[in-house]
């Protein structure tokens, strides 16, 4: 109850239109990751050698679906959580603040099948597949456009949304695309090179967990062929400054974390216009 007025207060204050329908309740679901295909050279080589090998399978996986009550087929979002997990903000504000702007969410909860608490200290390098797992689940769906899936990742989530939206990456194994993608305070990488979609990054100027450093460096080498990539940098804010489950401020392994309701509010404005442009149509 107290998350529902919270994000009623926040639409309210942002001046940002509701959809007529609300969400369903959450849904929880079932999918797998997409597996990791096996190399043309992995295959002739086992077949030289008169090895028998098959195709590795996906990893199941959980998710948490919301979606408008009105028929479809409606614009969609897949949801990637960060190294702890998925915390109230990305389980259950954002699924809330997306539907009522009439996109189809689905959460994707890369740990509890593997029995991963966090990944804080190390990484998921799998969380590129999951995500697209997670696509190829809503592309069955029959209430999705599945020209209108965007990504949006959060953290260690919005790493993954870089990494998986990368030219020469992961992206070009994939029988679906994403249209758009969405990533909050990643860890960018100069190296990254140009985009396959369009991508807004929103990141704290004081973040020290995730520095806006390379994600400019990136920006200043992107070619001009490569989808544009918008860089949003709010000044004086920290780690996870959209999650007001941190109003007072904590420190993770030496990094601050602590929720700014300016810059929360802005970042959500220019993730609805930002994705109004790119899925619109």
């Amino acid at each position: 109850m107290k998350t529902a007025r919270l994000f009623l207060c926040l639409v309210a204050c942002l001046g940002i239109p509701l959809a007529e329908n609300q969400a369903d309740a959450d849904e929880l679901v079932r999918f797998e990751s997409v597996p990791v295909k096996l190399s043309p050279f992995r295959i002739r080589k086992a077949g030289e050698q008169g090895e028998i090998i098959s195709q590795p399978q996906g990893t199941p996986l959980l998710g948490y679906l919301s979606r408008p009550q009105s028929q479809g087929p409606f614009p969609a979002i897949v949801v990637m959580h960060g190294c702890d997990g998925l915390r109230l903000s990305v389980k259950d504000l954002w699924p809330k603040r997306l539907v009522a702007w009439g996109y189809v969410v689905l959460v994707v909860d890369s740990f509890t099948t593997r029995n991963i608490q966090d990944t804080c200290q190390s990484a998921l390098p799998d969380q590129v597949f999951d995500a697209y797992g997670a696509l190829d689940f809503l592309t069955k769906s029959g209430f999705v456009d599945t020209r209108r899936v965007a990504l949006m990742g959060f953290s260690a989530g919005g790493t993954a949304t870089l990494e998986g939206t990368k030219i020469e990456g992961n992206e070009q194994l994939m029988d679906h695309k994403f249209r758009a993608a969405v990533a909050y305070y990643p860890v960018c990488a100069a190296s990254q090179g140009d985009a396959t979609v369009p991508i807004l990054i929103l990141s704290g100027e004081r973040d020290n967990w995730s520095p806006t450093e390379p994600c400019r460096k990136r920006l200043a080498n992107l070619s001009d062929d490569s989808p544009p990539i918008e860089l949003n940098i709010y000044k004086g804010v920290y780690h996870d400054f959209d999650a007001p489950e941190f109003p007072v401020g904590r420190r993770v392994f030496g990094h601050i974390e602590k929720y700014d309701p300016d810059a929360a509010s802005k970042s959500i404005r220019s993730v609805y216009a930002f994705l109004r442009k790119y899925l619109s149509n």
